[in-house]
């Protein structure tokens, strides 16, 4: 259908959450969910998975069906075969060649005149392995691919532009990239809106997101987006003014013009969400902190 295949409708089904909807729909008997159940299977509050059925809705990929005082959520019809490709049945398998090609075919037209396809082809490739072998990411892999490919264009795209002459581009780095870096992004991203660029990376990446994460930074309103694991790249740093590591030790390569800093914090993993919340709240007063450095006003 004509919205999945527009570019607001790839990153539409590259958020994670969005993707974990549209799986419980489709493995519910029959086909269809209420918000408030996918609330409780997610673990998030109502209003949050509510923005994202919405979101989904308007795209065309969720039909609604109103029965009394309660309304279900199905998947299109129109959109169930580009719904596989991005939420294969047996979420271990690799993606395919076709898949790969297909997700290349899309960002040759977002990049077009930047990069030339066969470029884009083998970004989407390295992708796709990088996630599979050094992240061990398994679930959703077509999609993520997609994104990280995107976001290692988009950084290649920008490395050699005058720094400074755009909003600054800042990189968060810790060993797993699924605790302290994605807390820090997420809370930056909330509070400059589009005046940083925000960007995450892991040493060691794990394979999703720890759910303690995303609900402490549900509790304060702050979305995790379409984040996910992902492995530090040469062209993510290249391309940032700041880079901060946590506890990741001299895994990041060092480049002449960026600033360093080391922000010395507890691994939330395997913390009960009290400790998470404590960390939360030290990642966010040091993200204030570097908002006021870089003269940007918090929103």
């Amino acid at each position: 259908m004509d919205g999945i295949d527009s570019a607001r409708g790839i990153r539409v089904l590259t958020d994670p959450t969005r993707l974990r909807i549209l799986e419980l729909i489709r493995a519910s008997p029959d086909g269809r969910a209420l918000v408030g159940r996918l609330a409780t299977e997610l673990g998030l509050r109502q209003p949050t998975v509510s923005h994202h059925v919405k979101t989904l809705l308007d795209e065309g990929v969720l039909e609604r069906a109103p029965e009394g005082r309660q309304v279900w959520y199905s998947i299109a019809p129109d959109a169930a075969d580009r719904v596989d490709e991005l939420v294969p049945t047996d979420a271990a398998a690799p993606a395919s060649d076709d898949v790969l090609e297909r997700v290349a075919s899309d960002l040759s037209a977002r990049f077009a005149g930047v990069f030339s396809p066969e470029t884009v082809e083998r970004y989407v490739r390295e992708s796709h392995d990088l996630l599979a072998e050094r992240a061990g990411i398994t679930r959703h892999l077509p999609s993520l691919t997609s994104a990280f490919a995107a976001d290692r264009l988009a950084a290649l795209a920008h490395q050699d532009a005058p720094h400074g002459a755009e909003p600054p581009e800042v990189l968060f780095v810790c060993v797993q990239n699924a605790g302290r870096s994605q807390i820090a992004a997420a809370i930056l991203r909330q509070l400059a809106g589009d005046r940083v660029r925000v960007r995450t990376a892991g040493s060691e990446p794990a394979s999703a997101v720890k759910s303690t994460i995303v609900q402490a930074l549900d509790e304060i309103g702050v979305p995790i987006g379409g984040e996910f694991p992902k492995p530090l790249t040469d062209e993510v740093v290249r391309a940032s003014d700041v880079v901060i590591t946590m506890g990741c030790g001299d895994a990041c390569p060092i480049y002449p013009g960026r600033r360093y800093l080391d922000w010395e914090l507890d691994d939330p993993a395997g913390f009960p969400l009290a400790r998470v919340r404590e960390i939360r709240d030290d990642i966010e007063g040091r993200v204030r902190a570097l908002l006021d450095e870089l003269g940007v006003n918090a929103a």
